[in-house]
């Protein structure tokens, strides 16, 4: 079982973790993306202090897609991460056991989208049959792309999948290679803009606005570093609230974090990007109103029915295994 190949890598690197030089405690985190608009929160909460007043050390590490921190998470390499919950859903029924479990929703409203070109054909759903459609196989919108075309009775026998790599993704539609994409509606949209597409040819498909009741990206934890740390844990949760709290009111202040380190950043456009990000998938009604981490049971219900539509389930699905609020405040972390 996976789980008995994961302990004893699980144990050495929480071992390692409390080993600092100073009396912080060190947490790696693993994102899920290379260093781009949104992830200036988790900087900020570096660089503002937050983690600090929390007695931690905290080194971020950049991703290669929605998927990646699961594993890195489940083995033990990283205590904490930033992955797409839908992916880990599936993850935990092919891993029975695996030591790993979300602990704050981030991305309310996920930012899945089909990103297509109005001179080529794509504005709406309906508009992708008989078009070429560039889906990275590691891609968190692509892995959704199923569920969003049952609910849209789009037949995926009607549209030609070529599959691309990341860097290429963005290039080839720009270059009308293919009429469209699927990816992250921030990142794939700015990286439009940056290439020379105007923007008024851009179409941006957003599946959340079109049938999917799913979640989005989720700070995950490993469940056996939680147990051992709990403290730990939810002082790395507010810190990172705090980070985007930041950022909520004030985007601009929290750029200067991110281009520290990524100083190839484009620092206005991924202002722009982490701007929507906070509009369209983090400042959300139900935020707004129940505050930031928690999820709405309902609708956790309603996702893994949807997952289930496209996905065939090993293990009986249990929203208990896939998300928990027990490093959370009650009512949730406020944005205001």
């Amino acid at each position: 079982m996976f789980y008995s190949k994961i302990v004893a890598a699980a144990v050495v690197a929480f071992g390692a973790t409390a080993a600092v030089a100073s009396d912080k405690t060190s947490v790696p985190f693993a994102l899920d993306w290379k260093f781009e608009g949104p992830s200036a929160p988790y900087f900020a909460a570096i660089d503002n202090g937050h983690f600090d007043e929390k007695g931690l050390s905290v080194e971020v590490t950049a991703g290669s897609g929605s998927l990646d921190a699961i594993p890195k998470v489940a083995t033990g390499a990283f205590p904490i991460g930033f992955a797409d919950i839908n992916s880990l859903i599936k993850f935990l029924d092919q891993n029975p056991g695996a030591p790993v479990i979300a602990a704050m929703m981030v991305y309310d409203k996920p930012p899945f989208a089909v990103i297509g070109r109005k001179s080529l054909g794509v504005e709406g759903p309906a508009d992708l049959a008989g078009k070429v459609l560039g889906a990275p196989p590691p891609d968190g919108a692509w892995a959704q792309f199923p569920i969003f075309a049952a609910e849209n009775n789009i037949n995926m026998d009607d549209i030609k999948v070529e599959p691309v790599g990341f860097p290429t993704r963005e290039p080839m539609l720009a270059e009308g290679n293919v009429s469209s994409i699927t990816g992250f509606s921030f990142s794939s949209y700015l990286n439009l803009v940056r290439l020379g597409v105007p923007e008024e040819d851009i179409s941006t498909i957003l599946m959340a606005d079109h049938g999917l009741d799913l979640y989005g990206n989720a700070v995950i934890v490993n469940t056996e570093f939680a147990a051992a740390n709990p403290e730990v844990v939810k002082n790395f949760l507010e810190a990172v609230a705090m980070g985007w709290k930041d950022a909520i009111a004030d985007p601009e202040a929290v750029i200067p974090a991110l281009v520290k380190r990524n100083p190839a950043a484009d620092a206005a456009l991924e202002q722009r990007r982490l701007q929507l990000a906070i509009d369209a998938n983090v400042v959300t009604d139900y935020t707004s109103a129940n505050g930031m981490g928690g999820i709405d049971a309902d609708r956790m219900a309603s996702a893994i029915e949807q997952i289930g539509t496209v996905y065939d389930f090993q293990n009986e699905p249990d929203a208990s295994l896939y998300f928990t609020d027990a490093y959370l405040p009650e009512g949730g972390f406020s944005l205001k």
